[in-house]
């Protein structure tokens, strides 16, 4: 099982825009939160570019990454929530025999705060961030490292996402995937997905008719 972490199993994608927002604006670029917002679940190599025009390892898109990782941290991070369900669904799935690894577009240095708050650290087997892959997603990368860790083809791999770029991730690397609508997305945008559920706790409730049964 594949897991993406913000929007998925925690309630931290508005967060990420708005710091991404506040970090742009200190800069000198008063990007609207809304543009911002459409741009998370992509890792700052996509949003940047996407946004500012910036690469991320220029001098410009270093400053933006820490202004955004600070702000972070300081103004939103100590308020997120797990989404409801979040650990008991992992406990479900883990009690079922399924192997949990984490692909994430996010920062290495956040991720381990991010499982704290989803109390999913002793529940899952390995992680990948975004400093594991080349290209963040929707580019296949980090995907395919959470792949090579659990040492398994993309057939027999599931994968638990909650935007776009998670379905197009998964699906270029031939994992199927399951999406939630928590992390803000409409099913328009998340077709692709062999099933769709409201968050954690309403795939946990529906787990014995879901694909993972």
């Amino acid at each position: 099982m594949i897991l993406d972490v913000d929007g998925t199993l925690v309630d931290s994608n508005d967060a990420h825009a708005h710091a991404w927002a506040q970090s742009m604006k200190h800069e000198g670029s008063d990007v609207p939160y809304e543009e911002v917002r459409c741009e998370i679940g992509m890792g700052s190599d996509k949003l940047l570019p996407n946004t500012v025009g910036v690469q991320k390892d220029s001098p410009e898109g270093k400053r933006l990454t820490k202004g955004w990782e600070e702000i972070f941290k300081s103004d939103y991070l100590p308020n997120l929530k797990a989404f409801p369900g979040s650990k008991a669904l992992l406990q479900r799935m883990r009690s079922q025999g399924l192997k949990l690894v984490v692909a994430s577009s996010t920062e290495a240095s956040l991720l381990k705060s991010l499982l704290e708050i989803a109390d999913a650290t002793g529940l899952i087997r390995d992680k990948t961030s975004s400093s594991d892959a080349k290209q963040s997603k929707p580019d296949p990368d980090i995907v395919q490292a959470a792949l090579d860790n659990l040492e398994m083809p993309p057939n027999q791999a599931v994968m638990l996402g909650d935007t776009p770029y998670d379905v197009e991730a998964a699906s270029r690397a031939g994992v199927s995937i399951i999406t939630l609508r928590c992390g803000g997305w409409s099913d328009k945008d998340l077709a692709g997905a062999i099933a769709i559920y409201d968050d954690p706790a309403d795939l946990l409730a529906h787990y014995d008719s879901s694909p993972l049964a």
